[in-house]
């Protein structure tokens, strides 16, 4: 979520103070790629106590990746860091039973459980793994967690437990495989005869015996050896555990490596990584539902969804395959034959890697499930028969290009037979209801964008995050369950975090703004004054007279409407130099929204701005098309030609610093990371003599060798649709660089490899280009931690832009 903060702070939690700098003193680089503990520390992962009377948090530790344990009373404003004791004494994020006589939670890996009425505490369990997910049965006389995909049931009055189910994933030794010898010797032999009907007997009555005694261990599921587990959900009745398992000798494809060569040992050291795009797809995934009562066991068939046999790809298969059949490529083509059912897996969203795509309503009657087409142009939420063991289908999205990784959420209410989702259907994430079997109805609507939607203990309203203000502006909002007027909670338009008390009265909040980090507030949950909790910024940072960046809208040339922005410029605009030269900053992930009132993950680039403003620049930084917050259309603009619209969007926002700002066309440079090193690529290679010089940082430059979870949702597979990555990838281009380019990569980076940034290096040094460097950092990943090479990496930068952008030209450089 985003943030924002409003100033007044009434009571705070302070970090220590460093040296202050006066508002005012110039900038350097030595001051913004310091680390950044100088600034500040974020409030992180509000909850609130068990009743409901103090909120928990957490802080960054200065100097440490260790985060504090935080408590203060919402009421007074008073609170203080926890020392180990109390911490070893803290409540847990809670979940009550419905009756609310009892909560549960964990600490330290282990499972705890109150009673509400005497406040007595019983800790569950107390082992080396670490147990989540803890709920409270459909009768309220159990308690039920996890260990990993393992479940587990503690009864509260006598307070036994164990697990509800042992899973083996072999073939049952008992079981006796029919052949013709055998059944010979038992037509022959009337002793053997006997001997099996009295083995026979025996496992009859054990089962039955089993079955009639719920204080024994459970007999186990002998589910055969051609199957790994990949989650599971139990129902809160206990009597159903539903499975989602992949074949078990799904071959993921090789990885690359690579190589560590500054270590302790003093040798270079090798690390695998993930698979490239298309080698091979994810391993498909299936359901299996087990009666836990019955002792029985049926798989749950996904050929029923509706459009499941479709090929959304047919027309794209048709044209490689024919290329590939003329090419004399048979073996090729042969491969790429549509399948007769589309494979799926299970949308997830859990951290423990299990359930997420699950649901099971709170009295165990009704489950949905989340699932997902490989090919990612299909999402399907069903419930099942549970007489028929069958899937139902309730609700099928469809897209053409691909379905967002976001606005999965979905749930039920507490009737237990009404579903809630978010969907993209009407081109924004919108809140639904659908009655079992009935007609979805739409809980809001609009051209804005609704998300992460949490649903009140009472059941009576939904409070959800949204930017129905504008795009770059978000608050809480709530809605009734049963339908009507959506409603703004918050005021602070810049939202990261929210949290409701468990009476529902009121909400915790973390906010921000592009200079203050996320601090906490709270606020009665129908709205009204907020009192501000916390104050983590040290005065250096906050003293300083940062510029704020004006939100602008930068009209586009090709139809696509408006592209948000931040501009950073001089104070005294009007008496700047006519003709002045500007950078424009390309954010990452190309799926992100930069262009917001909050704290930004890209505060040292923030930082930078001011100082390229100090030195006689001015900075755009554009959400350009495929960024978040504008809904689907925005969205899906790149579907199959990724750095094409984008590039469109950054020249309209070249042609508006021109023609608002005085910008020389001559002297824009151009720069980013991630996607936005991609994107720098692509503008320098597809736009010559557009920028007069771009540095690209860790950039993808040919997505061939990008992973298959990002790259297949916008450009599907290589092998199926090589026209889409030829067309996206910068290597391919890279006989039109005429401009100066930096390239800089971390040598680790487990994400984008440094190969290939290599790999077009290797190109140019090849096609006899000039002005193209390499900076390469041995001990970072994708993300830099190491001050020295921000540093180094940022210096490099701005000498970049001294030596080839900065300086007024009449001809090529």
């Amino acid at each position: 979520m985003r943030r924002m903060f409003l100033a007044g702070l009434a009571a705070f939690t302070v970090l220590p103070a460093a040296a202050a700098m006066p508002a005012g003193t110039g900038l350097d680089l030595e001051t913004v790629m310091a680390n950044p503990d100088w600034i500040g520390q974020a409030v992180e992962s509000p909850y609130w106590s068990v009743d409901g009377r103090n909120l928990y948090y957490s802080v960054k530790r200065d100097g440490s990746k260790v985060r504090d344990l935080y408590r203060v009373d919402p009421a007074s404003g008073q609170g203080a860091k926890l020392d180990p004791a109390a911490v070893a004494q803290a409540d847990g994020p809670a979940v009550f039973d419905r009756a609310h006589r009892h909560a549960a939670f964990v600490r330290h890996g282990d499972v705890f459980v109150r009673d509400l009425s005497s406040g007595r505490t019983v800790q569950v369990t107390r082992t080396a793994v670490e147990e989540s997910a803890p709920r409270f049965s459909a009768d309220g006389r159990a308690l039920q967690y996890r260990a990993g995909n393992d479940w587990f049931r503690y009864d509260l009055a006598s307070g036994a437990g164990g697990a509800v189910a042992e899973l083996k994933f072999a073939d049952d030794p008992q079981a006796k495989k029919s052949d013709a010898l055998r059944d010979d010797q038992l037509r022959l032999f009337g002793t053997l005869r006997q001997i099996e009907a009295d083995k026979a007997a025996r496992r009859s009555n054990d089962e039955a015996l089993a079955a009639a005694d719920p204080g024994r261990a459970p007999r186990p599921f002998w589910l055969g050896d051609k199957i790994s587990l990949v989650g599971s959900e139990l129902s809160p009745d206990g009597r159903w555990l539903l499975l989602v398992t992949q074949p078990k000798d799904a071959e993921p494809g090789k990885a690359p490596q690579l190589t560590h060569y500054v270590t302790d040992s003093g040798y270079a050291e090798q690390e695998e990584t993930r698979v490239y795009v298309g080698r091979n797809d994810p391993a498909p995934q299936s359901l299996l539902l087990l009666d836990l009562a019955a002792h029985a066991s049926y798989p749950l068939a996904t050929d029923s969804l509706p459009g499941i046999k479709d090929d959304p790809l047919a027309a794209i298969r048709a044209k490689t395959v024919a290329a590939l059949e003329k090419a004399g490529k048979n073996d090729r083509a042969k491969a790429l034959k549509a399948p007769d059912v589309r494979a799926v897996r299970i949308v997830s969203d859990a951290d423990d890697g299990g359930g997420g795509g699950i649901v099971w309503s709170d009295d165990g009657g009704n489950v949905a499930i989340q699932l997902r087409a490989i090919d990612n142009k299909d999402r399907w939420i069903a419930s099942v028969d549970f007489a028929r063991h069958a899937l139902v289908n309730q609700h099928r999205l469809h897209d053409d290009a691909w379905i967002n990784w976001n606005f999965n959420d979905f749930g039920w209410l507490g009737d237990n037979r009404t579903l809630w989702y978010l969907s993209e259907e009407t081109g924004y994430s919108q809140l639904y209801r659908k009655p079992l079997g009935g007609k979805a109805q739409a809980l809001t609507s609009g051209r804005f964008e609704v998300s992460h939607p949490v649903l009140s203990e009472d059941g009576q309203w939904f409070y959800l995050r949204a930017n129905r203000v504008a795009p770059y502006s978000y608050d809480v909002y709530r809605v009734p369950s049963g339908g009507g007027e959506l409603a703004r909670v918050t005021q602070y338009q810049g939202m990261d975090d929210f949290a409701l008390s468990p009476d529902g009265s009121r909400l915790a909040v973390l906010h921000s703004s592009p200079y203050v980090l996320p601090q906490l507030a709270v606020q009665p949950a129908a709205g009204g004054t907020p009192r501000e909790l916390t104050d983590t910024m040290k005065p250096a940072f906050a003293a300083r007279d940062w510029i704020a960046p004006k939100l602008v809208e930068v009209k586009s040339s090709h139809g696509a409407g408006t592209i948000w922005a931040k501009y950073y410029g001089p104070a005294g605009e009007a008496d700047a130099p006519a003709s002045r030269p500007a950078v424009i900053f390309v954010h990452g992930a190309g799926y992100l929204q930069n262009v917001t009132l909050s704290w930004s993950n890209y505060f040292r680039e923030q930082m930078f701005h001011n100082l390229l403003v100090q030195q006689g620049y001015v900075v755009l930084d554009m959400d350009y098309r495929a960024s978040e917050g504008y809904g689907r259309g925005w969205r899906t603009a790149i579907y199959r030609r990724m750095g094409h619209p984008e590039l469109e969007d950054l020249l309209d926002g070249k042609a508006w610093l021109v023609k608002n700002h005085g910008v020389d066309p001559k002297r824009v440079g151009i720069y980013g990371g991630s996607y936005g090193g991609f994107m720098t690529e692509m503008a320098l290679l597809r736009a010559p003599g557009e920028f007069a010089a771009g540095s690209a940082l860790r950039p993808v430059s040919d997505w061939t060798l990008y992973n298959h979870e990002y790259t297949a949702n916008i450009l599907n597979d290589p092998q199926l649709d090589p026209d889409a990555y030829a067309a996206s990838s910068p290597i391919e281009y890279a006989d039109q660089l005429r401009d100066p380019l930096l390239i800089q990569h971390g040598l680790i980076d487990d994400n984008v490899l440094a190969q290939d940034s290599i790999r077009l290096y290797q190109r140019f040094i090849e096609l006899h280009k000039k002005n193209f460097w390499i900076s390469l950092y041995p001990m970072e990943r994708h993300g830099f931690v190491h001050p020295d090479s921000w540093h180094d990496e940022y210096r490099r930068i701005d000498e970049l832009f001294e030596t080839y952008v900065k300086p007024v030209r009449t001809g090529a450089p």
